[in-house]
């Protein structure tokens, strides 16, 4: 300990405060580990806050996510209305085209119907040989014709 002027003794911690003291014993304020004000003053979260922050922002993603989900959803509701409406389109062409080639068909029947009633339904040679015969038959009529006049 040392002595004051008067004799007293000094205490160490007095002594440190001593030599810190500037006008009227206010002590210096030590820079080597400050932090700026905002620093201080900035108040740190707890755990529960950053687990909450944590949670608000996957909540958000996820709030996302999911809008995202249901406009494509939408969407692909919207395709499969279409789809099944070009099904439906298709469907009923379909029944049409199969009515007509019915129809047709019927119609073809009656029309092979109606040649081979007619005689209609000869190849060129059969054709060939009744007009052969037709004409020969019609030379036998022309000379018999001719005979009868003479």
């Amino acid at each position: 300990m040392k002595r004051l002027a008067a004799g007293s003794m000094v205490t160490p911690e007095y002594d440190g405060w001593f030599k810190k003291r500037v006008n009227d014993n206010v002590p210096k304020p030590s820079l080597e580990n400050t932090r700026p004000v905002e620093e201080q003053l900035q108040v740190t979260p707890s755990e529960l806050e950053i687990i909450k922050q944590d949670f608000e922002k996957k909540s958000s993603a996820l709030g996302k996510k999911i809008k995202q989900l249901e406009e494509d959803k939408m969407h692909l509701r919207l395709d499969a209305d279409v789809q099944r409406s070009e099904a439906e389109k298709w469907r009923k062409g379909k029944t049409k085209a199969e009515e007509d080639l019915d129809s047709l068909k019927t119609d073809y029947k009656k029309l092979r119907l109606s040649v081979r009633t007619a005689g209609l339904g000869k190849t060129s040679e059969q054709w060939r040989h009744e007009i052969r015969e037709e004409m020969t038959k019609a030379d036998r009529w022309e000379r018999k014709f001719q005979k009868a006049q003479a």
